[in-house]
């Protein structure tokens, strides 16, 4: 389920962005998973690939509307 969520509200395209797997995250967001989904503490899929260092992934999910400008809970970007 590309939309299913965690304890936490992470969501595979989360895990899959925060590890660097391209291919994992383009099909998940082919497959509808939200580029722009939060877990609890405000934690975007792109925080997750930026933190992970994945530039592959964090320019696949920019292209799909993921916002460069979304702050965590505590106010990270």
């Amino acid at each position: 389920d590309a939309k299913a969520k965690d304890h936490i509200r992470r969501t595979v395209l989360h895990l899959a962005a925060q590890g660097g797997n391209e291919a994992m995250v383009q099909l998940l967001v082919d497959k509808g998973a939200d580029a722009k989904a939060r877990d609890e503490f405000g934690v975007t899929v792109l925080h997750s690939a930026a933190g992970g260092g994945n530039e592959a992934v964090v320019r696949l999910l920019v292209g799909r509307g993921a916002d460069i400008n979304a702050k965590t809970q505590d106010g990270e970007t």
